[in-house]
């Protein structure tokens, strides 16, 4: 089960301890100085009331114009504090967000759309315009109004029970409205992402509905969203409202109960009028903290929704790389299936049950079998991607779940359909980040015959590629993918369809290089070309069980 929100809350600030500490400390000094105001008042009309200027006068004003110039300082202070905050949140969010996409188990990212994931970073701007208002004019407020009610009992102790009653009336109001107000701003942002989501499924698959302008289902579709939308902003703002009538209800309280208290010790000689103009001015400090708080609180809503929102990324469960085996030797792998056994979790039936077999190392090995008899997912178990309910499989003679990931996967070249491009360069797609010399990628270049379409592009391997290769020809765009793996020298070899777009003359010649007995590396092919199968050294046939 997942945090609290509020819970999330507490962890984001654990982690700035310090520098939140340091604002808080500030905002009670500033809070402290501020009262300095109405007692400065208080004791300079005094001074008034006899008639003369005096130095004691000036003095007690040039310390009123200095405790204001010392909070506008600490205020600037407390701004730089946030924004190095913000700063390093942001930072800390896109390399999470980075780290964890990658990672995130496969049985999870079947449930979801992965770049809907996405969308929840821009969550990390709200919390960023959100922070500022909770820890610097939220805390000032709160301190504002705990100082003014001191103050105030300093003055006369009736004053201590009205304020022990506005703060329990205070409380009792986030509690009543403050569930009700997160749960509506939740269901709101479950649909915000929910429109997101949809119109960017609109621009995926634009043609479709370009040509098919006859049909509205798009806009249908997107109204339907919108009404959900908004009938939750409204059960959202409904409570805001709810709270602002309680809020307004507290404020007439409030300056009713402190202007009557005041106005009464004044006629019963317990308090002087000087006393009198610097408690009135305290009580519209408090008034105007109240109305800040209540100005805020939506921003408290934005924030833990934002929190929320985020945390559902986080949550997710992440590939486990516990295995400290490591592929040491230079030689082609060995693959030993024993008993498998394979099902999905929402699926009766299994995909295999016992299925074993011995593919040598350096071996070329072709899988086969009707549709849905799980040659696609067979390469997936090996890869690691899923993992079996039974049996067992040994890469190099060592248990799968024995070896370390990340150095398992250096190994390994994995090509399956999905088109995987990324914005970038020729390049930067086929080393994505690997530091291979100039020498190797031109040979993989020129044995997938790219060496020529290079040579016709502006800045020829460093040519920019769109998102996803689009307006590049699939042939380009599978035989990219094929360098990507070629180019490190991979020791296991797992392929899908690879080379379907790419013409026959080509294809034949990349073939015969992937499957020549003189490559040191092993090669298991899903593939409807028959070309693949006269160059296999063994067969292994799946039968549906259905």
């Amino acid at each position: 089960m997942g945090l609290s929100s509020v819970k999330r809350f507490w962890n984001l600030l654990s982690q700035y301890k310090s520098e939140i500490r340091q604002i808080y400390i500030y905002a009670i000094f500033i809070g402290v100085v501020n009262l300095t105001l109405p007692l400065g008042i208080q004791a300079i009309i005094n001074y008034i009331q006899t008639g003369e200027i005096t130095s004691s006068w000036i003095v007690l004003v040039g310390f009123v114009l200095i405790g204001i110039a010392i909070t506008g300082t600490l205020q600037v202070v407390q701004l730089r504090i946030v924004e190095n905050i913000q700063q390093d949140l942001f930072a800390r969010s896109a390399f999470e967000f980075a780290y964890r996409i990658p990672k995130i188990t496969f049985f999870q990212l079947d449930k979801i759309h992965a770049p809907e994931l996405a969308n929840r970073f821009f969550d990390t701007l709200t919390i960023q315009k959100g922070l500022p208002k909770i820890l610097i004019d939220f805390s000032l407020a709160i301190f504002q109004i705990t100082f003014g009610l001191i103050l105030l009992a300093i003055y006369s102790p009736y004053f201590i029970i009205l304020g022990f009653s506005l703060v329990v009336i205070l409380v009792l109001i986030f509690r009543i409205t403050g569930p009700s107000g997160l749960q509506t701003s939740l269901m709101e942002s479950k649909y915000k992402y929910r429109l997101v989501h949809w119109l960017e499924e609109v621009a995926r698959v634009n043609r479709s509905f370009k040509l098919n302008g006859y049909s509205k289902f798009h806009l249908e579709k997107a109204d339907d969203i919108v009404v959900g939308y908004l009938g939750q902003r409204e059960k959202h703002f409904q409570v805001l409202i709810n709270q602002f009538r309680f809020f307004i209800a507290f404020k007439v309280f409030l300056a009713a109960g402190l202007l009557i208290l005041g106005g009464f010790l004044v006629f019963s000689d317990e308090m002087n009028l000087g006393q009198f103009v610097a408690a009135e001015i305290v009580i519209i400090l408090i008034i105007n903290s109240v109305e800040k708080v209540l100005r805020i609180i939506d921003t408290i809503y934005d924030v833990l929704t934002a929190l929320e929102k985020i945390g559902y990324v986080t949550d997710l469960k992440l590939d486990t790389n516990t295995g400290t085996a490591e592929i040491e030797e230079e030689a082609a792998l060995s693959i030993d299936a024993v008993d498998i056994e394979f099902s999905f979790p929402d699926e009766k039936r299994s995909i295999f049950e016992n299925l074993s077999f011995e593919i040598p190392a350096g071996g070329k090995v072709c899988i086969t079998g009707k549709s849905g008899s799980g040659k696609t997912l067979l390469l997936q178990i090996i890869a690691g991607i899923h993992q079996i309910a039974d049996g067992e499989i040994y890469i190099g003679g060592v248990p799968l779940v024995n070896y370390n990931r990340d150095n398992l996967y250096a190994q390994i070249g994995i090509a399956f359909p999905t088109n995987q491009l990324f914005e970038g360069t020729f390049k930067e797609n086929i080393l994505i980040g690997r530091l291979i010399s100039d020498k190797s990628l031109q040979e993989v270049t020129k044995i997938l015959s790219l060496d020529r379409y290079f040579v016709k592009q502006p800045k020829g391997i460093d040519s920019f590629v769109d998102s996803g290769g689009r307006r590049l020809p699939r042939s380009i765009i599978q035989k990219l993918l094929i360098a990507r793996i070629l180019v490190a020298r991979p020791k296991l070899l797992l392929l899908e369809d690879p080379l379907q777009f790419v013409e026959e003359q080509t294809k034949k010649a990349i073939i015969d290089y992937i499957m020549s007995p003189e490559r040191d590396w092993t090669v298991i092919v899903v593939a409807d070309y028959y070309y693949w199968k006269e160059k296999t050294t063994s067969t292994i046939n799946l039968s549906p069980l259905i």
